[in-house]
Protein backbone atom coordinates (compact mmCIF):
# COMPACT_ATOMS: atom_id res chain seq x y z
CA UNK A 1 0.00 0.00 0.00
CA UNK A 2 1.32 3.37 -0.77
CA UNK A 3 1.42 6.52 1.69
CA UNK A 4 -1.85 7.59 0.35
CA UNK A 5 -4.32 8.71 3.20
CA UNK A 6 -6.86 5.88 4.53
CA UNK A 7 -9.89 5.24 2.71
CA UNK A 8 -13.27 6.89 3.94
CA UNK A 9 -15.65 3.80 4.97
CA UNK A 10 -19.00 4.84 6.04
CA UNK A 11 -21.72 1.71 7.32
CA UNK A 12 -24.94 2.60 7.14
CA UNK A 13 -27.39 0.48 9.23
CA UNK A 14 -30.98 1.49 8.17
CA UNK A 15 -33.43 0.35 11.06
CA UNK A 16 -37.11 0.07 10.02
CA UNK A 17 -40.29 -1.57 10.66
CA UNK A 18 -43.75 -0.52 9.51
CA UNK A 19 -46.46 0.24 12.14
CA UNK A 20 -47.91 -3.22 12.66
CA UNK A 21 -50.71 -1.74 15.53
CA UNK A 22 -53.95 -1.23 14.89
CA UNK A 23 -54.08 2.26 16.01
CA UNK A 24 -57.88 2.17 16.70
CA UNK A 25 -57.25 -0.42 19.22
CA UNK A 26 -53.32 -0.37 20.09
CA UNK A 27 -52.74 -4.02 19.03
CA UNK A 28 -49.98 -5.33 17.31
CA UNK A 29 -51.21 -7.30 14.88
CA UNK A 30 -47.81 -8.75 13.92
CA UNK A 31 -44.64 -9.19 15.77
CA UNK A 32 -41.87 -8.11 14.16
CA UNK A 33 -41.02 -4.68 15.49
CA UNK A 34 -40.34 -6.92 19.22
CA UNK A 35 -38.30 -9.89 17.64
CA UNK A 36 -36.10 -7.56 15.98
CA UNK A 37 -35.17 -5.77 18.59
CA UNK A 38 -34.59 -8.93 20.81
CA UNK A 39 -32.39 -10.34 17.74
CA UNK A 40 -30.90 -7.54 15.58
CA UNK A 41 -31.32 -3.90 17.07
CA UNK A 42 -29.68 -5.04 20.30
CA UNK A 43 -27.21 -7.06 18.71
CA UNK A 44 -26.14 -4.10 16.02
CA UNK A 45 -25.47 -1.75 19.16
CA UNK A 46 -23.12 -4.53 21.39
CA UNK A 47 -21.34 -5.21 18.40
CA UNK A 48 -20.07 -1.41 18.21
CA UNK A 49 -19.90 -1.24 22.22
CA UNK A 50 -17.70 -3.84 22.05
CA UNK A 51 -15.17 -2.46 19.50
CA UNK A 52 -15.43 1.22 20.94
CA UNK A 53 -12.70 2.36 17.95
CA UNK A 54 -15.77 1.11 15.39
CA UNK A 55 -17.92 3.84 13.86
CA UNK A 56 -21.04 4.22 11.71
CA UNK A 57 -24.27 5.78 10.81
CA UNK A 58 -27.14 4.44 12.48
CA UNK A 59 -30.67 5.46 10.97
CA UNK A 60 -34.18 5.07 12.22
CA UNK A 61 -37.00 5.56 11.19
CA UNK A 62 -39.33 7.52 13.46
CA UNK A 63 -42.45 4.95 13.62
CA UNK A 64 -40.19 2.39 15.40
CA UNK A 65 -38.78 4.11 17.81
CA UNK A 66 -42.62 4.92 18.59
CA UNK A 67 -43.70 1.21 18.91
CA UNK A 68 -40.27 0.68 20.50
CA UNK A 69 -41.64 2.84 23.49
CA UNK A 70 -44.92 1.26 23.30
CA UNK A 71 -43.87 -2.46 23.89
CA UNK A 72 -41.58 -1.29 26.22
CA UNK A 73 -44.57 0.53 28.02
CA UNK A 74 -46.54 -2.19 27.70
CA UNK A 75 -44.41 -5.08 29.26
CA UNK A 76 -43.54 -2.71 31.88
CA UNK A 77 -47.24 -2.23 32.82
CA UNK A 78 -47.71 -6.18 32.74
CA UNK A 79 -44.64 -6.80 35.19
CA UNK A 80 -45.70 -4.25 37.74
CA UNK A 81 -49.42 -3.71 37.32
CA UNK A 82 -50.75 -7.14 35.49
CA UNK A 83 -51.84 -4.65 32.55
CA UNK A 84 -52.17 -7.19 29.52
CA UNK A 85 -50.11 -7.22 26.36
CA UNK A 86 -51.41 -6.06 23.63
CA UNK A 87 -49.49 -8.26 21.39
CA UNK A 88 -50.91 -11.77 20.92
CA UNK A 89 -47.53 -13.65 20.48
CA UNK A 90 -45.83 -12.12 23.59
CA UNK A 91 -48.97 -12.08 25.77
CA UNK A 92 -49.31 -15.73 24.81
CA UNK A 93 -46.00 -16.29 26.95
CA UNK A 94 -47.52 -14.02 29.82
CA UNK A 95 -51.10 -16.58 29.88
CA UNK A 96 -51.37 -18.50 33.30
CA UNK A 97 -52.95 -20.99 31.29
CA UNK A 98 -52.60 -22.26 27.60
CA UNK A 99 -55.74 -21.70 26.25
CA UNK A 100 -58.19 -24.39 25.15
CA UNK A 101 -59.27 -24.08 21.77
CA UNK A 102 -58.01 -25.76 19.32
CA UNK A 103 -58.27 -22.94 16.66
CA UNK A 104 -56.15 -20.57 18.92
CA UNK A 105 -53.53 -23.29 19.81
CA UNK A 106 -53.09 -24.09 15.89
CA UNK A 107 -52.70 -20.30 15.54
CA UNK A 108 -50.00 -19.80 17.86
CA UNK A 109 -47.88 -23.13 16.61
CA UNK A 110 -48.20 -21.40 13.27
CA UNK A 111 -46.89 -18.16 14.65
CA UNK A 112 -44.20 -19.97 16.58
CA UNK A 113 -42.79 -21.44 13.36
CA UNK A 114 -42.36 -18.05 11.95
CA UNK A 115 -38.65 -18.41 11.90
CA UNK A 116 -35.41 -19.29 9.44
CA UNK A 117 -35.43 -23.02 9.74
CA UNK A 118 -31.24 -23.58 9.00
CA UNK A 119 -30.40 -20.92 11.16
CA UNK A 120 -32.75 -20.26 13.63
CA UNK A 121 -34.82 -23.88 14.18
CA UNK A 122 -32.35 -26.56 13.03
CA UNK A 123 -29.81 -24.59 15.32
CA UNK A 124 -31.38 -25.96 17.88
CA UNK A 125 -32.38 -30.08 18.64
CA UNK A 126 -35.07 -29.17 20.77
CA UNK A 127 -36.91 -26.88 18.87
CA UNK A 128 -35.94 -28.40 15.61
CA UNK A 129 -37.95 -31.47 17.23
CA UNK A 130 -40.92 -29.23 18.41
CA UNK A 131 -41.09 -27.49 14.84
CA UNK A 132 -41.12 -31.06 13.07
CA UNK A 133 -44.18 -31.58 15.15
CA UNK A 134 -45.93 -29.00 14.63
CA UNK A 135 -45.63 -29.82 11.16
CA UNK A 136 -47.31 -33.05 11.62
CA UNK A 137 -50.24 -31.61 13.19
CA UNK A 138 -50.97 -29.18 10.55
CA UNK A 139 -50.82 -31.57 7.87
CA UNK A 140 -53.37 -34.41 9.80
CA UNK A 141 -56.32 -32.57 11.34
CA UNK A 142 -57.09 -35.41 13.03
CA UNK A 143 -53.92 -34.70 15.14
CA UNK A 144 -54.98 -31.53 16.55
CA UNK A 145 -56.33 -33.49 19.82
CA UNK A 146 -53.28 -34.37 20.84
CA UNK A 147 -52.21 -30.68 21.35
CA UNK A 148 -51.57 -30.13 25.03
CA UNK A 149 -50.70 -27.40 26.75
CA UNK A 150 -46.94 -28.34 27.63
CA UNK A 151 -46.27 -28.31 24.01
CA UNK A 152 -47.34 -24.96 23.25
CA UNK A 153 -45.80 -23.42 26.61
CA UNK A 154 -41.97 -24.71 24.54
CA UNK A 155 -42.60 -24.42 21.54
CA UNK A 156 -43.81 -20.82 22.54
CA UNK A 157 -39.96 -20.16 25.00
CA UNK A 158 -38.50 -21.95 22.06
CA UNK A 159 -39.33 -19.73 19.77
CA UNK A 160 -38.45 -16.88 21.62
CA UNK A 161 -35.27 -18.12 22.39
CA UNK A 162 -34.20 -18.60 18.59
CA UNK A 163 -35.25 -15.24 18.41
CA UNK A 164 -33.02 -13.68 20.87
CA UNK A 165 -29.62 -11.62 19.76
CA UNK A 166 -26.33 -13.79 19.99
CA UNK A 167 -25.04 -11.13 22.25
CA UNK A 168 -27.65 -12.38 24.33
CA UNK A 169 -27.36 -15.32 24.42
CA UNK A 170 -23.74 -15.29 25.21
CA UNK A 171 -24.29 -13.17 28.46
CA UNK A 172 -27.20 -13.51 29.53
CA UNK A 173 -27.54 -16.80 32.20
CA UNK A 174 -31.12 -16.68 32.19
CA UNK A 175 -30.90 -17.06 28.31
CA UNK A 176 -28.28 -19.94 28.80
CA UNK A 177 -30.30 -21.70 31.69
CA UNK A 178 -33.67 -21.60 29.46
CA UNK A 179 -31.65 -22.85 26.29
CA UNK A 180 -29.68 -26.05 28.70
CA UNK A 181 -33.66 -26.91 30.11
CA UNK A 182 -34.68 -27.69 26.78
CA UNK A 183 -38.41 -28.66 27.62
CA UNK A 184 -41.22 -28.63 30.45
CA UNK A 185 -41.29 -25.02 30.37
CA UNK A 186 -42.90 -23.88 33.21
CA UNK A 187 -44.81 -20.54 33.89
CA UNK A 188 -42.60 -18.74 35.72
CA UNK A 189 -40.08 -19.64 32.91
CA UNK A 190 -42.15 -17.91 30.54
CA UNK A 191 -42.76 -15.05 32.69
CA UNK A 192 -38.77 -14.83 32.56
CA UNK A 193 -38.59 -14.71 29.09
CA UNK A 194 -40.82 -11.95 29.11
CA UNK A 195 -39.35 -10.23 31.63
CA UNK A 196 -35.75 -10.38 29.56
CA UNK A 197 -38.10 -8.75 26.72
CA UNK A 198 -39.13 -6.01 28.75
CA UNK A 199 -35.28 -5.27 29.45
CA UNK A 200 -33.89 -5.68 26.16
CA UNK A 201 -36.91 -3.41 24.70
CA UNK A 202 -36.84 -0.41 27.77
CA UNK A 203 -32.75 0.13 26.76
CA UNK A 204 -32.47 -0.20 23.46
CA UNK A 205 -32.69 3.34 22.31
CA UNK A 206 -30.84 4.47 25.24
CA UNK A 207 -28.09 2.33 24.19
CA UNK A 208 -27.96 4.18 20.94
CA UNK A 209 -27.98 7.79 22.04
CA UNK A 210 -25.45 6.89 24.53
CA UNK A 211 -22.86 5.91 22.05
CA UNK A 212 -24.35 9.25 19.84
CA UNK A 213 -23.60 11.21 22.57
CA UNK A 214 -19.53 9.51 22.65
CA UNK A 215 -19.13 10.44 19.15
CA UNK A 216 -19.56 6.90 18.17
CA UNK A 217 -21.85 6.68 15.69
CA UNK A 218 -24.07 9.58 13.87
CA UNK A 219 -27.96 9.05 14.47
CA UNK A 220 -29.97 9.76 11.50
CA UNK A 221 -33.50 9.54 10.01
CA UNK A 222 -36.22 8.38 7.80
CA UNK A 223 -39.38 10.53 7.19
CA UNK A 224 -42.09 9.89 10.03
CA UNK A 225 -44.29 6.71 8.55
CA UNK A 226 -41.49 5.79 5.81
CA UNK A 227 -43.41 6.99 2.56
CA UNK A 228 -41.71 7.03 -0.99
CA UNK A 229 -41.24 10.76 -1.14
CA UNK A 230 -40.80 11.10 -5.12
CA UNK A 231 -44.25 9.73 -5.65
CA UNK A 232 -46.12 11.75 -2.97
CA UNK A 233 -44.71 15.03 -4.84
CA UNK A 234 -44.95 13.86 -8.53
CA UNK A 235 -46.17 9.99 -9.24
CA UNK A 236 -45.12 10.75 -12.90
CA UNK A 237 -41.32 10.45 -11.13
CA UNK A 238 -42.10 6.84 -11.91
CA UNK A 239 -41.44 7.50 -15.80
CA UNK A 240 -37.66 9.45 -15.23
CA UNK A 241 -36.09 5.54 -14.90
CA UNK A 242 -38.82 2.96 -16.21
CA UNK A 243 -40.08 5.31 -19.37
CA UNK A 244 -43.78 3.86 -19.89
CA UNK A 245 -44.36 2.52 -16.71
CA UNK A 246 -47.53 1.21 -16.36
CA UNK A 247 -49.33 4.14 -13.69
CA UNK A 248 -52.00 4.08 -11.24
CA UNK A 249 -55.55 5.47 -12.61
CA UNK A 250 -54.26 8.13 -9.94
CA UNK A 251 -52.68 10.93 -11.60
CA UNK A 252 -51.22 12.67 -8.68
CA UNK A 253 -51.45 12.16 -4.92
CA UNK A 254 -53.45 15.17 -3.74
CA UNK A 255 -51.38 17.70 -1.52
CA UNK A 256 -48.29 15.60 -2.06
CA UNK A 257 -46.00 18.38 -1.24
CA UNK A 258 -47.80 19.25 1.84
CA UNK A 259 -47.78 15.38 3.24
CA UNK A 260 -44.58 15.01 2.55
CA UNK A 261 -43.36 18.10 4.78
CA UNK A 262 -45.74 16.79 7.41
CA UNK A 263 -43.57 13.54 7.72
CA UNK A 264 -40.50 15.78 8.01
CA UNK A 265 -41.83 17.72 10.58
CA UNK A 266 -43.11 14.85 12.39
CA UNK A 267 -39.92 12.63 11.79
CA UNK A 268 -37.53 15.38 12.91
CA UNK A 269 -39.49 16.24 16.53
CA UNK A 270 -40.19 12.53 17.21
CA UNK A 271 -36.03 11.79 16.43
CA UNK A 272 -35.45 15.04 18.55
CA UNK A 273 -38.07 13.86 21.73
CA UNK A 274 -36.00 10.08 21.61
CA UNK A 275 -32.38 11.39 20.92
CA UNK A 276 -32.20 15.03 22.54
CA UNK A 277 -31.58 16.47 18.99
CA UNK A 278 -31.94 17.32 15.55
CA UNK A 279 -30.68 14.61 13.22
CA UNK A 280 -27.99 15.58 10.53
CA UNK A 281 -28.81 13.66 8.00
CA UNK A 282 -31.43 11.90 6.40
CA UNK A 283 -31.99 8.58 4.30
CA UNK A 284 -34.80 8.71 2.65
CA UNK A 285 -37.37 6.27 2.68
CA UNK A 286 -36.32 3.36 0.48
CA UNK A 287 -33.50 5.70 -0.76
CA UNK A 288 -36.15 6.97 -2.75
CA UNK A 289 -35.20 10.37 -4.54
CA UNK A 290 -35.98 13.26 -6.60
CA UNK A 291 -34.94 16.94 -7.26
CA UNK A 292 -37.69 17.95 -5.71
CA UNK A 293 -37.32 15.40 -3.12
CA UNK A 294 -33.69 16.66 -2.10
CA UNK A 295 -34.93 20.65 -2.52
CA UNK A 296 -37.28 19.59 0.30
CA UNK A 297 -34.87 17.73 2.57
CA UNK A 298 -32.45 20.84 1.72
CA UNK A 299 -35.20 23.15 3.22
CA UNK A 300 -35.46 21.28 6.22
CA UNK A 301 -31.78 22.10 7.53
CA UNK A 302 -30.47 18.25 6.35
CA UNK A 303 -26.96 18.23 5.75
CA UNK A 304 -26.64 15.12 3.37
CA UNK A 305 -29.01 12.31 2.29
CA UNK A 306 -27.88 8.97 0.26
CA UNK A 307 -29.41 6.68 -2.66
CA UNK A 308 -28.31 4.19 -4.16
CA UNK A 309 -25.30 3.68 -6.60
CA UNK A 310 -28.19 3.08 -9.57
CA UNK A 311 -29.51 6.48 -9.07
CA UNK A 312 -26.24 8.16 -9.83
CA UNK A 313 -25.33 5.29 -12.89
CA UNK A 314 -28.66 6.48 -14.26
CA UNK A 315 -27.91 10.18 -13.96
CA UNK A 316 -24.55 10.46 -15.15
CA UNK A 317 -25.55 8.70 -18.26
CA UNK A 318 -29.13 11.21 -18.75
CA UNK A 319 -26.29 13.50 -18.44
CA UNK A 320 -23.98 12.00 -20.85
CA UNK A 321 -21.15 12.22 -18.71
CA UNK A 322 -18.86 8.82 -18.57
CA UNK A 323 -19.23 6.74 -15.71
CA UNK A 324 -17.67 8.49 -13.20
CA UNK A 325 -16.74 6.97 -9.32
CA UNK A 326 -19.82 6.12 -7.06
CA UNK A 327 -17.57 6.85 -4.04
CA UNK A 328 -17.91 10.65 -4.08
CA UNK A 329 -21.04 12.68 -2.62
CA UNK A 330 -22.60 14.74 -5.27
CA UNK A 331 -25.02 17.61 -5.22
CA UNK A 332 -27.40 17.80 -7.75
CA UNK A 333 -28.08 21.70 -9.66
CA UNK A 334 -30.28 23.40 -8.18
CA UNK A 335 -30.31 22.12 -4.45
CA UNK A 336 -28.26 22.59 -1.19
CA UNK A 337 -27.37 19.18 0.37
CA UNK A 338 -24.90 16.64 -0.50
CA UNK A 339 -25.88 13.47 -1.68
CA UNK A 340 -24.02 9.97 -0.91
CA UNK A 341 -24.19 7.24 -3.24
CA UNK A 342 -24.47 3.33 -1.84
CA UNK A 343 -21.74 1.03 -3.34
CA UNK A 344 -24.59 -1.55 -4.41
CA UNK A 345 -21.69 -4.18 -4.68
CA UNK A 346 -20.30 -4.01 -1.49
CA UNK A 347 -23.75 -4.00 0.38
CA UNK A 348 -25.41 -6.61 -1.46
CA UNK A 349 -22.29 -9.19 -1.18
CA UNK A 350 -23.03 -8.96 2.95
CA UNK A 351 -26.93 -8.93 1.82
CA UNK A 352 -26.96 -11.99 -0.46
CA UNK A 353 -23.09 -13.83 -0.34
CA UNK A 354 -21.23 -13.55 2.84
CA UNK A 355 -23.96 -15.60 4.87
CA UNK A 356 -23.00 -18.61 3.66
CA UNK A 357 -19.23 -17.97 4.11
CA UNK A 358 -17.00 -18.51 7.06
CA UNK A 359 -17.03 -15.14 9.15
CA UNK A 360 -13.42 -14.55 8.61
CA UNK A 361 -13.14 -15.52 5.06
CA UNK A 362 -15.84 -13.37 3.91
CA UNK A 363 -14.66 -9.94 6.16
CA UNK A 364 -11.37 -10.68 4.23
CA UNK A 365 -12.75 -10.53 1.20
CA UNK A 366 -14.51 -7.47 1.91
CA UNK A 367 -11.40 -5.90 2.79
CA UNK A 368 -9.78 -6.99 -0.40
CA UNK A 369 -12.54 -4.97 -2.49
CA UNK A 370 -11.88 -2.02 -0.35
CA UNK A 371 -8.16 -1.96 -0.14
CA UNK A 372 -8.57 -2.57 -4.35
CA UNK A 373 -10.40 0.75 -3.92
CA UNK A 374 -8.15 2.89 -1.99
CA UNK A 375 -5.42 1.79 -4.13
CA UNK A 376 -7.25 2.77 -7.87
CA UNK A 377 -9.00 6.11 -6.58
CA UNK A 378 -8.67 9.45 -5.80
CA UNK A 379 -7.51 10.17 -1.76
CA UNK A 380 -10.98 11.68 -0.79
CA UNK A 381 -12.79 8.73 -2.07
CA UNK A 382 -16.28 7.65 0.36
CA UNK A 383 -16.90 4.03 0.21
CA UNK A 384 -20.72 3.74 1.71
CA UNK A 385 -22.04 0.86 2.56
CA UNK A 386 -25.78 0.88 3.16
CA UNK A 387 -28.22 -1.86 4.37
CA UNK A 388 -31.36 -2.44 6.24
CA UNK A 389 -30.04 -3.22 9.65
CA UNK A 390 -32.52 -6.52 10.62
CA UNK A 391 -32.78 -8.57 7.82
CA UNK A 392 -29.82 -10.01 6.61
CA UNK A 393 -28.23 -11.62 9.94
CA UNK A 394 -31.16 -14.29 10.20
CA UNK A 395 -29.19 -16.20 7.26
CA UNK A 396 -25.72 -15.59 8.66
CA UNK A 397 -24.98 -18.02 11.81
CA UNK A 398 -25.68 -16.87 15.02
CA UNK A 399 -27.35 -13.97 13.93
CA UNK A 400 -24.12 -12.69 11.81
CA UNK A 401 -21.99 -12.44 15.17
CA UNK A 402 -19.01 -13.86 13.93
CA UNK A 403 -18.94 -11.94 10.44
CA UNK A 404 -19.82 -8.91 12.53
CA UNK A 405 -17.54 -8.94 15.18
CA UNK A 406 -14.42 -9.74 12.85
CA UNK A 407 -15.78 -6.88 10.62
CA UNK A 408 -15.52 -4.00 13.03
CA UNK A 409 -12.36 -5.82 14.77
CA UNK A 410 -10.61 -6.17 11.39
CA UNK A 411 -11.72 -2.79 10.15
CA UNK A 412 -10.72 -0.76 13.02
CA UNK A 413 -7.22 -2.13 12.92
CA UNK A 414 -6.51 -1.69 9.15
CA UNK A 415 -3.97 1.03 8.90
CA UNK A 416 -5.10 1.80 4.91
CA UNK A 417 -9.27 2.07 5.91
CA UNK A 418 -10.94 5.01 8.22
CA UNK A 419 -14.38 3.98 9.56
CA UNK A 420 -16.30 7.34 10.39
CA UNK A 421 -19.93 9.24 9.45
CA UNK A 422 -21.37 10.63 6.44
CA UNK A 423 -21.12 14.01 8.69
CA UNK A 424 -17.58 13.83 9.63
CA UNK A 425 -16.61 13.07 6.02
CA UNK A 426 -18.31 16.80 5.16
CA UNK A 427 -16.40 17.91 7.91
CA UNK A 428 -13.85 17.26 6.58
CA UNK A 429 -14.11 18.75 2.97
CA UNK A 430 -14.60 15.65 1.05
CA UNK A 431 -14.65 16.58 -2.87
CA UNK A 432 -18.44 17.21 -3.14
CA UNK A 433 -18.94 16.88 -7.09
CA UNK A 434 -21.58 18.36 -9.43
CA UNK A 435 -24.26 16.57 -10.59
CA UNK A 436 -26.44 18.64 -13.73
CA UNK A 437 -29.14 16.13 -13.44
CA UNK A 438 -30.70 13.14 -11.52
CA UNK A 439 -33.06 10.48 -12.87
CA UNK A 440 -35.57 9.92 -10.16
CA UNK A 441 -34.83 6.21 -8.10
CA UNK A 442 -34.65 4.75 -4.96
CA UNK A 443 -31.78 2.39 -4.09
CA UNK A 444 -33.47 -1.01 -5.42
CA UNK A 445 -32.40 -0.93 -9.45
CA UNK A 446 -32.20 2.64 -9.41
CA UNK A 447 -36.14 2.54 -9.85
CA UNK A 448 -39.26 3.05 -7.85
CA UNK A 449 -40.77 -0.83 -9.37
CA UNK A 450 -40.77 -2.33 -6.04
CA UNK A 451 -43.73 -0.09 -5.02
CA UNK A 452 -45.19 1.04 -8.38
CA UNK A 453 -45.70 -0.27 -11.79
CA UNK A 454 -47.88 -3.09 -11.98
CA UNK A 455 -51.30 -3.76 -11.48
CA UNK A 456 -51.52 -4.75 -8.04
CA UNK A 457 -48.95 -1.66 -6.32
CA UNK A 458 -51.16 0.63 -8.65
CA UNK A 459 -53.83 -0.69 -7.57
CA UNK A 460 -53.11 0.01 -3.63
CA UNK A 461 -52.14 3.48 -4.92
CA UNK A 462 -55.60 4.18 -6.45
CA UNK A 463 -56.72 2.96 -2.67
CA UNK A 464 -55.00 5.36 -1.16
CA UNK A 465 -55.64 8.55 -3.31
CA UNK A 466 -59.41 7.42 -2.63
CA UNK A 467 -59.19 7.90 1.36
CA UNK A 468 -56.95 10.65 1.14
CA UNK A 469 -59.78 12.67 -1.16
CA UNK A 470 -61.78 11.95 1.80
CA UNK A 471 -59.30 12.83 4.18
CA UNK A 472 -59.75 16.20 2.54
CA UNK A 473 -63.03 16.76 2.04
CA UNK A 474 -63.43 16.02 6.07
CA UNK A 475 -60.97 18.08 7.01
CA UNK A 476 -62.28 20.99 4.65
CA UNK A 477 -65.72 20.50 6.13
CA UNK A 478 -64.83 21.50 9.68
CA UNK A 479 -66.95 18.96 11.34
CA UNK A 480 -63.61 16.92 12.76
CA UNK A 481 -62.24 18.19 16.37
CA UNK A 482 -58.33 19.16 16.56
CA UNK A 483 -58.19 15.97 18.49
CA UNK A 484 -59.85 13.93 15.89
CA UNK A 485 -57.77 15.91 13.28
CA UNK A 486 -54.44 15.08 14.87
CA UNK A 487 -55.71 11.08 15.20
CA UNK A 488 -56.54 11.29 11.14
CA UNK A 489 -53.06 12.99 10.24
CA UNK A 490 -51.00 9.67 11.91
CA UNK A 491 -53.36 7.18 10.35
CA UNK A 492 -52.95 8.59 7.04
CA UNK A 493 -49.50 8.91 7.66
CA UNK A 494 -49.59 5.03 8.68
CA UNK A 495 -51.23 4.72 4.90
CA UNK A 496 -48.77 6.38 3.29
CA UNK A 497 -45.66 3.74 4.05
CA UNK A 498 -43.58 2.05 1.80
CA UNK A 499 -43.78 -1.01 2.94
CA UNK A 500 -47.46 -2.01 1.96
CA UNK A 501 -46.68 -1.73 -1.50
CA UNK A 502 -43.54 -3.70 -1.33
CA UNK A 503 -45.43 -6.91 -0.55
CA UNK A 504 -48.34 -6.17 -3.17
CA UNK A 505 -47.58 -8.73 -6.41
CA UNK A 506 -47.12 -12.03 -7.42
CA UNK A 507 -43.33 -11.54 -6.92
CA UNK A 508 -43.33 -11.92 -2.69
CA UNK A 509 -44.33 -15.51 -0.59
CA UNK A 510 -48.04 -15.81 -0.18
CA UNK A 511 -48.30 -15.78 3.93
CA UNK A 512 -46.36 -12.26 3.71
CA UNK A 513 -48.24 -10.87 0.97
CA UNK A 514 -51.72 -11.89 2.52
CA UNK A 515 -50.38 -10.06 6.04
CA UNK A 516 -49.39 -6.87 4.89
CA UNK A 517 -52.40 -6.62 2.35
CA UNK A 518 -54.62 -7.36 5.09
CA UNK A 519 -53.17 -4.89 7.44
CA UNK A 520 -53.23 -1.99 4.51
CA UNK A 521 -56.81 -2.50 4.36
CA UNK A 522 -57.29 -2.26 8.06
CA UNK A 523 -55.19 1.08 8.34
CA UNK A 524 -57.81 2.57 5.26
CA UNK A 525 -60.48 0.96 7.13
CA UNK A 526 -59.57 2.73 10.07
CA UNK A 527 -59.25 5.77 8.47
CA UNK A 528 -62.54 5.77 6.85
CA UNK A 529 -63.64 5.33 10.69
CA UNK A 530 -61.83 8.21 12.16
CA UNK A 531 -63.34 10.64 9.40
CA UNK A 532 -66.64 9.55 9.92
CA UNK A 533 -67.16 8.51 6.66
CA UNK A 534 -68.21 4.90 5.88
CA UNK A 535 -65.16 2.77 3.98
CA UNK A 536 -65.63 1.64 0.47
CA UNK A 537 -67.00 -2.02 -0.20
CA UNK A 538 -63.83 -3.37 -1.94
CA UNK A 539 -62.14 -2.69 1.73
CA UNK A 540 -63.42 -6.08 2.58
CA UNK A 541 -61.94 -8.43 -0.04
CA UNK A 542 -58.18 -9.07 -0.97
CA UNK A 543 -57.02 -7.73 -3.88
CA UNK A 544 -53.42 -8.98 -4.10
CA UNK A 545 -51.98 -12.37 -3.43
CA UNK A 546 -48.19 -13.70 -3.99
CA UNK A 547 -47.24 -16.83 -5.26
CA UNK A 548 -43.47 -16.32 -5.39
CA UNK A 549 -40.32 -17.72 -3.35
CA UNK A 550 -37.85 -14.81 -3.77
CA UNK A 551 -34.44 -14.34 -1.92
CA UNK A 552 -34.44 -13.91 1.43
CA UNK A 553 -38.26 -14.33 1.99
CA UNK A 554 -38.63 -10.92 0.30
CA UNK A 555 -37.64 -8.50 2.83
CA UNK A 556 -34.43 -7.92 1.27
CA UNK A 557 -33.42 -6.73 -2.48
CA UNK A 558 -30.51 -6.38 -4.44
CA UNK A 559 -29.52 -3.00 -5.60
CA UNK A 560 -28.69 -3.60 -9.37
CA UNK A 561 -31.00 -6.29 -11.42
Amino acid sequence: MSDKKKLKLVLCWHMHQPEYRDLQTGEFKLPWTYLHVIKDYVDMVAHLENEPAAKAVVNFAPILLEQIEDYAKQVNDFLHDHIAIKDPLLAALSLPSIPSDVEERLELINNCMRANRERQIDRYPDFQHLVKMAEWIKSDAGSTQYINAQFIADILVWYHLAWMGETVKLKDGRIQRLIQKGSNYSLHDRLEVIEIIGELLSKVTCRYKALAKKGQIELSMTPYAHPIIPLMLDINTTNEAMPGALLPDLESYPGGEGRVKWHLRKGISTFKRFFGEEPEGCWPSEGAVSTETLELLGDFGFSWTATGGSVLHNSLNASELSAQDVHHPYQVEGTGIPCFFRDDGLSDLIGFKYSKWHGDDAVADLVTHLETIAESEPEDSVVSIIMDGENAWEYFPENGYHFLSALYKTLVDNPNIELTTFSECLAEKVEVKPLPKLIAGSWVYGTFSTWIGDIDKNRGWDMLGDVKRAFDIAISSETLSAEEIKTAEVQLAICEGSDWFWWFGDYNPGEAVSSFERQYRLNLANLYRVLGVDAPAYLALAFTQGSGAPANGGTMRTGTN
